[in-house]
């Protein structure tokens, strides 16, 4: 497939971690990926792991109206179409409520859910044009609650109910928008936590295990490919069964 016949997938939060694992599995598909991140040196690193012309990294702030804005204008001239938009930019500034500064507050969610807002408008513009898309955004099982995250948790249930909301708006321009939730997986920043943390946290799932990021990139593929064609407005956990006692 040359790369003029290559659907086109922009993916936020794509240096490293889960994102990183959403661009590899991209690039497996068949994908021309754009990644967007805040972290230039990572992104740098991730153009050239891949074969030349297969990923093309911007340095994009999605909680910035003018920057997003300006990327779409700059990708519909270059790419012409975006098939798929992946929504897996997200911070945390975890602390009992009690403790929480309302700028942590405002911080996080104006990343996880206006960043998400504000691509998935700009996405929304385009693919109603294209009359074809697909939608994915990153939401979290802590939508459900986690104690200490209430600006986190309150910004990934927020992704989820605009997540049904695009659904509904977009079905009809056979764009479709879904969902995925994961859990406990296995990324930088849950292995900066103590061993005995960590351990702890494992030992609550009902598998006794914890997820890899591309058990979450498997799931976006499912959810991105041209032959997924009637599900929507869904949100799709990927956290070992953890959800089935959240809370607990």
């Amino acid at each position: 497939m040359t790369t003029e016949n290559k659907r086109t997938a922009v993916i936020t939060g794509a240096a490293k971690g889960i994102g990183k694992a959403i661009v590899e599995r991209f690039i497996k598909d068949g994908y021309k990926v754009i990644a967007l991140d805040l972290d230039a040196e990572n992104g740098d690193i991730l153009v050239k792991e891949f074969p030349e012309g297969d990923v093309d990294f911007y340095k994009v702030d999605i909680s910035s109206e003018d920057e997003v804005k300006a990327f779409y204008e700059m990708a519909v001239l270059k790419y012409h179409t975006i098939d798929v938009v992946v929504n897996n930019a997200g911070i945390i500034r975890d602390n009992m409520i009690w403790n929480m500064e309302s700028d942590d507050f405002d911080l996080v969610l104006n990343v996880n859910l206006k960043g998400v807002w504000l691509m998935c408008r700009e996405a929304a513009k385009l693919m109603r044009l294209q009359n074809q898309g697909r939608i994915v955004n990153i939401a979290s099982r802590a939508w459900l609650g986690n104690r200490g995250q209430s600006n986190y948790s309150a910004s990934k249930a927020g992704v989820v109910g605009l997540t049904r909301v695009l659904a509904l708006e977009l079905g009809k321009y056979n764009v479709l928008v879904n969902a995925v939730a994961p859990g406990l997986i296995d990324t930088p920043l849950t292995q900066k936590l103590p061993a005995d943390a960590l351990l702890k946290l494992i030992e609550a799932q009902p598998t006794k295990t914890i997820g890899q990021p591309s058990d979450v990139a498997n799931v976006v593929s499912f959810l991105a490919a041209e032959t997924t064609q009637f599900i929507t407005g869904q949100t799709i956990y990927v956290d070992g069964g953890k959800s089935i006692g959240a809370g607990v």
